[in-house]
């Protein structure tokens, strides 16, 4: 067990007893100090280790951060049953065993309920401020846990995203010398043309690889001349249809996804001149479709892979939205989802400094909030029993505390409400309902 809460138990049994044989003890002996030790260290150390105790098995069986509500609840039912079990059996063994200044019977007929309520809100107010902490040290816990998180999230899709950017390059490069290779063999003059058009092509591949999202109207320039360095190589055995919607010209599309898509047709059918691979570029929705009649040619190898898969995972980190596929027994066609830049979750939202700048601006407000209404906890916690004190010293027989008792508890509870949104339920099922409607 910590002994850090026992040494503090032990200075506030000392503090105490000294406090109360001062200023109320009729007799200044040490038998006196010594029953003023006994008693202050049975309230002390009962009520701390309870609460303790209690405060401990809570946190462990509750998070405070997950289940606010049900550990708020359960808190402060614990907490009333187990002050009042112990504040009653504390003055039972002061007031009868210890003082003998009362006998059973009185003790349970009522004339001491108003020392019992004191001493119980006393407690009361005792753990509220240790859930408090204890609340605080577990908000503290998480958020330096949450931004750790984030972080390596951050740095983990930064580095994939880096990754599957990287493998542009090489790829373009490989499949297009290959292209080059054939034509050097089939047709000389025609590979020099092809070599000046892919210097080219290759200095957007250059340019566009890095960016996270291209205008579609870009992209669809590219696959145009793409297509033209295909039908260089292939003449009518391929075709090519473009019937793009004009409103989706400056939306938004991964760069050099047709690219990939084309190669991809290329490389998984055969094309000849009585039966030509016919490829159709066109808007469908919310969606760029790149469809083509299926022709399967056999596969000497197995494929890499690269390009259908680099296109889903790239899309995967930038947006919710999904990469379709759709095959039949005549067609193959991919359906790429077309982006509004401002709606797309881009690349931006995962680097590291803005991950952890939104969760520390986060996690800074939400501890302002708590700051104040635990500030406003202690201070009642430490005022109202002061007022208390005062009031029984100066005029017993008037009783006025529990005015700015209740007014402050009120506003305490608001506050506490606000805070932690008890009741706001039905606020967020009506904005989900409007929006609802809305959509």
């Amino acid at each position: 067990m910590n002994k850090k809460p026992l040494i503090t138990l032990t200075w506030i049994t000392l503090g105490s007893s000294i406090f109360f044989f001062t200023f109320f003890s009729d007799e200044k002996t040490l038998e006196s100090f010594g029953y003023n030790l006994l008693i202050s260290g049975m309230y002390a150390f009962g009520l701390g280790l309870s609460n303790g105790f209690l405060n401990d098995f809570l946190n462990k069986k509750f998070s405070w951060t997950e289940q606010t509500r049900l550990r708020t609840i359960l808190g402060i039912v614990a907490t009333i049953i187990v002050n009042f079990v112990v504040v009653y059996f504390c003055n039972y063994i002061n007031f009868v065993i210890i003082q003998k200044v009362s006998t059973q019977e009185e003790f349970f007929s009522g004339k001491y309920n108003f020392t019992n309520w004191f001493f119980v809100n006393f407690a009361l107010m005792i753990s509220a401020f240790l859930h408090a902490k204890g609340f605080m040290e577990e908000l503290k816990k998480n958020t330096k846990q949450e931004v750790v998180e984030q972080k390596l999230i951050a740095k983990s899709a930064n580095a994939q995203f880096e990754s599957l950017k990287n493998q542009l390059d090489p790829h373009f490069l490989f499949n297009s010398l290959n292209v080059l290779t054939a034509l050097i063999d089939e047709n000389p003059e025609q590979a020099q043309k092809f070599t000046t058009s892919m210097s080219k092509i290759y200095r957007y591949v250059l340019e566009k690889k890095d960016k996270e999202m291209v205008k579609v109207e870009d992209e669809i320039e590219f696959a145009k001349i793409y297509c033209n360095l295909l039908k260089t190589r292939f003449e009518d055995s391929v075709n090519f249809i473009f019937e793009v919607n004009n409103d989706d010209l400056q939306k938004f599309v991964v760069p050099l996804s047709l690219q990939l898509l084309l190669e991809n047709c290329i490389k998984h059918n055969f094309a000849t001149s009585s039966k030509p691979l016919n490829i159709r570029i066109f808007t469908e929705g919310k969606f760029l479709c790149i469809e083509n009649n299926l022709q399967v040619r056999e596969q000497l190898k197995e494929s890499a892979g690269i390009g259908l898969a680099n296109i889903v995972q790239r899309y995967a980190l930038l947006t919710k939205e999904n990469v379709f596929i759709e095959k039949s027994e005549q067609t193959f066609k991919v359906k790429i989802p077309i982006l509004i830049e401002k709606n797309s979750q881009t690349m931006t939202t995962y680097t590291s400094e803005t991950t952890e700048n939104v969760a520390y601006e986060r996690a800074v407000k939400r501890v302002k909030e708590l700051k104040g209404f635990y500030g406003n906890l202690i201070s009642y916690c430490i005022v109202i029993p002061f007022l208390v004190i005062i009031n029984l010293l100066t005029s017993s027989k008037q009783i006025w505390f529990y005015w700015p008792m209740l007014g402050w508890g009120i506003g305490l509870v608001a506050h506490g409400m606000t805070v932690f949104a008890i009741g706001k339920n039905w606020e967020e099922k009506k904005i989900r309902e409007i929006m609802n409607n809305q959509k």
